[in-house]
């Protein structure tokens, strides 16, 4: 198997059903998730001992979920049917929750950041909202998989809370960003209200 074929030489790549130039949005949106998809790669690498192997599974299930994603907004002929679903979005919801449960209440903006396994894993969620970004441009100039754009709007959700529960497992506190005033603050409880 060749790796290079020069068909790109001249700036345009192949789609699922056409070409397009290689800057066109398409290439963009799913160029950017292929990026993120990278960094899900490296935080893998950091997160290998035994009290991450529930990360590390999520980690690797996300990642073909990307790759669905990507291959999603390739398509540009409805005869292929789309991979990205509604459950997979539900998926991250439900982690996120669990997430939320396990780390420290938060009150703060924090800064990317704490170890270096939750600070890659930042820089995933990050290129994850610009991913979502360029799929929003996207999709204005063009009908799309809907479930896309919800997949990596919660993903880089997911992305955050899950750079706080490595941290906590890891006993590395968030840093708060100095100059937040109290953003995240609790439902007070009923009787509390009273």
């Amino acid at each position: 198997m060749n790796l290079y074929t020069r068909t790109g030489d001249s700036g345009k790549t192949s789609i699922i059903g056409g070409r397009v130039d290689k800057d066109h949005l398409r290439v963009e949106a799913y160029g950017t998730i292929d990026e993120a998809n990278s960094f899900v790669g490296q935080a893998m690498t950091l997160l290998k001992e035994p009290m991450f192997s529930d990360i590390y599974h999520e980690l690797e299930k996300i990642q073909h979920e990307l790759f669905d994603c990507g291959g999603d907004l390739a398509v540009v002929k409805e005869k292929y049917p789309y991979k990205t679903t509604a459950e997979m979005v539900t998926f991250l919801e439900e982690r996120i929750d669990h997430y939320v449960k396990e780390a420290p209440e938060l009150e703060r903006f924090i800064l990317p950041g704490g170890s270096p396994a939750a600070a890659v894993i930042h820089l995933a969620r990050t290129v994850t909202r610009r991913a979502e970004r360029r799929t929003v441009s996207l999709q204005k100039e063009m009908e799309i998989n809907p479930f896309v754009l919800q997949y990596l709007n919660r993903l880089s959700d997911y992305f955050f809370a899950l750079a706080r529960v490595i941290n906590f497992r890891l006993g590395v506190k968030d840093v708060e960003y100095e100059r937040s005033a109290l953003v995240f603050k609790s439902k007070p409880l009923k009787k509390d209200r009273e």
